[in-house]
């Protein structure tokens, strides 16, 4: 009997139809897996053309050259000796399905469709692919030519089928299915089978890790077995960040982590593990023996091949170990931070730039921008060459070697403070000593001779003047008046990222960082086009509580002070004239809700789908001690209007890193109208019935 198998999970940065470097990054994936003695190696889902291809799953181009791809891996002596589990869109009788293809020594020995698609959330499966309905059946799949000629099949088992090597078995999971009601792990391991596999295109949100390793653990912890889970990394073309986590767990204990971030594009978490565990480990559960004796066996495709050695008894197996979780404020340093640095070298920009306004949010992101210097100087002290190379490309010097992290800022970060008349000396101050202490180039401009052109062009075409309500004018005034401001803003960023490098006598372009928070995009509490539109936003996903904890971290982990009085100083736009040189707008005030309130409000509308009625009904019991039911009626009328009102803005919200699971972005994820009767009569009325019956 074999004992000791060495297997192999991948965590691999793949990118939406870069088929070269995908398929150069699975080569080095095997290769690692075959050093450290790895006899299976298993990738994420989709790792062929890269998961977020979206509509052009439905090319045949698509197709066509994963098949070329999968071509050179079968053809390749790397893949010799190695049971290799790759994933990419076969089209079987015409119908397209998400799979595993996996092959040994030039054979390809099964062909393994998802059964269970991911449809909710950033999940659009099952507008591209079809589940494979037919449960332990395997039909014969016709081989494209290319493939042929390279194997010497013509056919192959496609289906629901597991694996029987000459000391195991093995069956495979996709993605969706660990998280499903009636995941195939369970009949499988019923069925004897004692490794499961899962290839996954799992992205990161806040606060989500520990919910798949208690998946992946709970899977053994009941019916014993050896759970082996790989996953996409990094962006791969979209406002998601696959977050990694490739583990290993046996009988229900994690023996191996991966990484969540990090710059490696490349991550392969081995592990050896005695069988002998898994079958003593189940030997002892009675209600499972009885369950398996009652089972609906899976078709086998025996493989004459073994996952371990004949003399595997002294060979040294893995332990288990205590999965290390990252706090919060950790996730937001490193996710976005991943995310934009994968950004930034996949766009081929010079850098950076954003509106550093001496606020909380964009302080926010100017810290995200300096972690991401510090990963860079860190992967590069750790050897990472194509770290290295990117850093060089970047800034445009062959020699170049980033250990300093303020002073590759100082090279790809330009922030810029636009001040106006309505701004206040404590936010410049702030701002300018933030740039100073992240490192970044710093430029003070002010927005105001812009401004009165704008305002002057308009005064002599309809020969009337707007003034701020603080000087008679009407609200009308007033906003108009604010959102100019914010306009300009917008126009200099992009005039400056243009062009600020050409007048440094360095080569290429800036991308423009926008800094709105998911609190205030769900309120609508900005302006169309303003300086919140960007290129991207590695805030947009964040709450504003999340994001003032993320600033006290930086605080204490990178030794920024400046962030102190940024911490202190009451959120405000600065749009509306000065009281005695003091703000005297503030953003809570303006809104007319607090932003702990805000969030509140977005979780009930997305997370707990909550109209407004429903919202009611929940807040009564939440705030009893704080508000009276008509206090609580008041707030989320205000709620509903303030977010009809400006849902039209969220077409055209800069695209932002997912990180909430209430986010409002309508690219794909919260799909709602934005043309709304924003009186909710109906929805009202039966509050204000309820209001009245209490």
């Amino acid at each position: 009997m074999g004992r000791a198998v060495t297997i192999a999970a991948c965590a691999l940065n793949q990118w939406a139809l870069d088929f070269e470097g995908n398929l150069e990054r699975i080569f080095r994936s095997i290769d690692i897996a075959k050093h450290r003695g790895a006899r299976y190696r298993l990738g994420p889902e989709l790792e062929i053309c890269g998961y977020g291809c979206s509509d052009h799953y439905y090319e045949s181009d698509t197709l066509l050259h994963s098949f070329q791809v999968l071509a050179k891996l079968l053809e390749s002596s790397a893949t010799q000796d190695i049971i290799c589990d790759v994933g990419m869109p076969v089209l079987h009788r015409n119908v397209r399905y998400n799979c595993r293809v996996i092959f040994l020594n030039k054979k390809i020995l099964l062909i393994r469709p998802k059964i269970s698609l991911a449809n909710a959330g950033n999940y659009r499966e099952l507008r591209w692919f079809t589940p494979w309905n037919k449960a332990r059946h395997v039909e014969e799949y016709f081989l494209p030519r290319i493939i042929q000629e390279v194997t010497g099949q013509e056919t192959v088992p496609f289906g629901d089928a597991v694996l029987a090597t000459k000391d195991t078995c093995l069956g495979a999971e996709i993605c969706e299915e660990l998280w499903a009601p009636n995941s195939p792990h369970i009949e499988m391991g019923l069925d004897g089978v004692e490794i499961f596999t899962n290839s996954s295109g799992s992205h990161h949100v806040l606060r989500k890790a520990h919910t798949r390793v208690d998946l992946v653990n709970s899977a053994t912890a009941k019916n014993g077995g050896i759970y082996v889970l790989a996953n996409q990394k990094g962006c791969d073309g979209d406002r998601l960040y696959y977050d990694g986590c490739a583990m290993i767990s046996m009988n229900g204990e994690t023996v191996a982590q991966g990484s969540q971030f990090s710059l490696d594009d490349v991550e392969v978490l081995v592990a050896t593990l005695d069988l002998e565990d898994v079958r003593s480990y189940r030997a002892e559960i009675s209600s499972r023996n009885l369950a398996a004796s009652k089972v609906n066996p899976y078709p086998r495709i025996k493989v004459n091949f073994a996952l371990s050695c004949s003399d595997g008894v002294a060979v040294p197996t893995c332990m288990p170990i205590q999965w290390r979780h990252h706090s919060p404020e950790e996730e937001i340093s490193l996710g976005p931070a991943c995310w934009l640095w994968d950004y930034l070298r996949r766009s081929k920009q010079a850098g950076f730039l954003l509106p550093l306004s001496g606020g909380i949010d964009s302080s926010a992101t100017a810290c995200i921008v300096y972690s991401m210097c510090h990963q860079v100087c860190l992967a590069v002290k750790n050897g990472n060459a194509d770290v290295l190379a990117d850093a060089r490309r970047i800034v445009n010097d062959e020699t170049y070697v980033p250990e300093d992290p303020r002073e590759f800022c100082k090279r790809i970060f330009t922030t810029c403070y636009m001040a106006s008349e309505n701004s206040s000396q404590d936010t410049c101050k702030r701002a300018k000593l933030l740039a100073e202490q992240i490192g970044s180039y710093h430029i003070n401009l002010n927005i105001d001779a812009a401004v009165k052109a704008i305002v002057g062009i308009f005064s002599m075409v309809t020969g009337r003047t707007p003034c701020f309500s603080v000087y008679g004018g009407s609200s009308r005034e007033n906003l108009a008046l604010q959102n100019v401001q914010a306009r300009v803003r917008m126009v200099l960023a992009y005039l400056f990222a243009q062009l600020t490098l050409w007048t440094r006598g360095m080569p290429g372009g800036l991308l423009v960082l926008g800094s709105a928070n998911v609190d205030e995009s769900l309120r609508g509490y900005l302006t169309k086009y303003d300086c919140s539109s960007a290129d991207i936003n590695p805030i947009g996903g964040i709450s504003k509580a999340d994001l003032k904890n993320f600033i006290q971290y930086c605080i204490e982990n990178f030794q920024l002070t400046a962030l102190r009085s940024i911490m202190s100083a009451p959120p405000t736009a600065e749009l509306e004239p000065l009281m005695d040189g003091q703000v005297a707008q503030t953003d809570e005030a303006d809104m007319g809700m607090t932003y702990a309130e805000l969030s509140i409000y977005g979780k009930l509308r997305k997370i707990a789908k909550a109209g407004p009625y429903s919202m009611f009904c929940k807040l009564i019991n939440m705030w009893k001690d704080i508000c009276t039911p008509r206090e609580v009626a008041s707030k989320v009328k205000h709620f509903f209007r303030m977010y009809s009102i400006n849902r039209h803005k969220m077409t055209t919200l800069t695209p932002s890193y997912h990180a909430e699971n209430y986010s409002p972005d309508d690219n794909r994820f919260d799909l709602r109208p934005f043309l709304y009767n924003t009186t909710w009569s109906w929805q009202f009325r039966c509050i204000d019935k309820q209001v009245n019956a209490l």
